[in-house]
């Protein structure tokens, strides 16, 4: 495989790209979106979730069993405000850590280091447009680099403000390496009453209920989805050659309960429980595909806020 000499083609490609996406959001439409500022702001998130013992099969005589997951992520992004709009200018890190029995045929970790660039845009009043991509390595190991260990996902969305109590969603998710490179994404905000909000958009839908200005209670989902790809020699050290530097898809969609507990104008403490039902391996290029056989429990605790 090629070696990164590419570590600088990594970095040639994040820094001239200008990539979109969208996490879809809507807020109160009064006052100037892009009214100047005297400081750069930021936010953050700190995230920690750990799945207890589940299980994963191919065909009826080839499973993985009882072992665990943790995800981990940091996120920091710069969100300057310029003439163009709302500039998101950082980096995120994520790694998924399973507890495997040895010689189970997937990768103990699935880990990626991207650049965020995105903008937010707002063409009227009622239409506000955010377009953001994730330029990085996505890569179960970082010890043997190469050009095709780096991906370029993006989203890009926008938002109708019908009402100040509801707004509806609209966007595209692509992914080259993902099974299916692009995936159409719909949904709304709406605020059904003076403390209840639904937010029905991926990948964390949810319905929430405002007990105070500081402390919220939800039930809701997180929908993950995310391209990999594994080591060179990966394939024959478990049996299976075709596996060798391979494209991995990793699903899991998570669903329980929460709640987001305001510490400070700058911080928000999240602890959320519930049980994962959908986990699948897919490496679909090669035809292996391990699915979900037994469901697990999680719990997730986050710091998360902007300042």
């Amino acid at each position: 495989m090629k070696r990164f000499e590419g570590r600088m083609f990594f970095a040639v490609c994040a820094a001239s790209s200008l990539l979109f996406a969208t996490r879809m959001f809507a807020e109160d439409n009064s006052g100037n979106w892009f009214e100047s500022i005297s400081h750069v702001p930021t936010e953050y998130i700190l995230e920690d979730t750990y799945v207890g013992g589940g299980d994963v099969e191919r065909g009826p005589n080839k499973s993985v069993r009882d072992f665990d997951e943790n995800d981990s992520i940091v996120h920091l992004v710069f969100t300057p405000r310029t003439k163009l709009g709302v500039l998101r200018l950082g980096a995120e890190w994520e790694r998924f850590s399973f507890g495997l029995p040895d010689h189970a045929a997937l990768p103990d970790t699935l880990q990626s280091v991207s650049l965020v660039v995105g903008l937010d845009m707002q063409f009227s009043d009622s239409i506000l447009v955010r377009a953001e991509g994730q330029p990085g390595v996505y890569d179960t190991e970082f010890d043997n680099l190469g050009y095709d260990n780096f991906n370029l996902p993006f989203l890009i969305g926008g938002t109708y403000i019908y009402s100040p109590n509801l707004q509806l969603v609209l966007g595209v998710s692509v992914d080259i390496e993902r099974k299916y490179p692009v995936i159409p994404v719909a949904g709304l905000r709406w605020k059904l009453a003076a403390q209840w909000l639904l937010e029905a958009v991926l990948p964390t839908p949810r319905l929430q209920y405002e007990v105070s200005k500081d402390l919220s209670l939800y039930v809701g989902a997180n929908v993950k989805q995310t391209s990999y790809r594994v080591d060179d020699d990966f394939g024959s050290a478990n049996g299976i050659p075709r596996l060798n530097h391979a494209i991995l898809t990793y699903s899991e969609i998570r669903t329980g309960g929460g709640f987001d507990w305001k510490i400070s104008p700058i911080v928000t403490f999240t602890g959320e429980v519930g049980y994962q039902p959908y986990r699948n391996f897919d490496f679909y290029r090669a035809e292996v595909r391990y699915h979900q056989d037994g469901g697990a429990p999680y719990g997730t605790i986050s710091l998360h806020g902007a300042f």
